[in-house]
């Protein structure tokens, strides 16, 4: 068992809020000066820059998780992770007949740039991300577990789209093991108010939109990573965020 630094909730130049620096291989330069072992690429409603991001990931000696930032149906963020780099782009093709398309005003929002591993842009999103999906909170979970990916409620600490200030309760009914926060800081008080959050699993990540922002070592999991490999240290993360250990 090892220390396992991290950072699972981490946006690249594809969101709209995001800064057209936090390219694939940017994001992970950045997680290695940071110190950090696993990092995810969650962008909203897409996983388009992932490969990129595995790729970059790779030369830079760190494990890389595929996921998104899902916008619900009530403006909520939920985090989606995927063990399976296959099965994160299999939910965002299936994603894509889910979404409000808007276009994208990139005067206002940014430029949703695709990259490849070089970090060249190979396309852009013409519709915006960060609209809401027709997928509910209730729904989210179980829907992301049909790609074999997790799925839980992201920054309940924060006003803007955390499930706590849209809905004024962690609803007990939700089935999901983990719950993010940015600032472990306010979980105690967190605790106090909604008690089902003394059950659930804390992740806590940065929700970066800039390189700055990038999470330094501080949170880990405690991980078996013997015989080591990449694949071996994510499978056993997604046990941890499944509720298996």
């Amino acid at each position: 068992m090892n220390r396992y630094y991290y950072d699972l909730h981490i946006h690249s130049c594809l969101s709209p809020c995001a800064d057209n620096d936090n390219t694939p291989n940017n994001i992970a330069g950045m997680a290695v000066l940071n110190g950090l072992n696993i990092v995810a690429l969650t962008d909203h409603n897409s996983c388009k820059n992932c490969p990129a991001f595995f790729a970059a990931a790779k030369k830079q000696g760190i494990v890389p998780v595929a996921g998104m930032e899902l916008t619900t149906s009530e403006d909520i963020h939920a985090v989606c992770l995927f063990e399976e780099l296959d099965d994160a782009m299999a939910f965002d093709g299936y994603l894509q007949n889910r979404r409000t398309l808007i276009p994208n005003r990139t005067d206002i929002f940014g430029d949703q740039l695709i990259m490849d591993e070089n970090d060249e842009v190979t396309g852009t999103e013409l519709h915006f991300l960060s609209n809401a999906t027709d997928i509910s909170i209730e729904e989210a979970p179980s829907v992301v577990r049909e790609y074999r990916g997790v799925c839980y409620p992201a920054h309940i600490d924060r006003e803007a789209n955390g499930i706590i200030a849209a809905l004024g309760v962690f609803p007990e009914t939700l089935d999901c093991v983990c719950a993010e926060v940015r600032d472990i800081e306010k979980l105690p008080e967190l605790r106090e108010r909604f008690p089902v959050l003394k059950e659930k699993r804390i992740v806590v990540s940065s929700d970066a939109h800039y390189l700055w922002d990038i999470r330094d070592k501080s949170a880990y999991f405690e991980l078996d990573d013997e015989p080591y490999s990449g694949a071996k240290i994510r499978h056993e993360l997604f046990r941890i965020l499944r509720g298996d250990l």
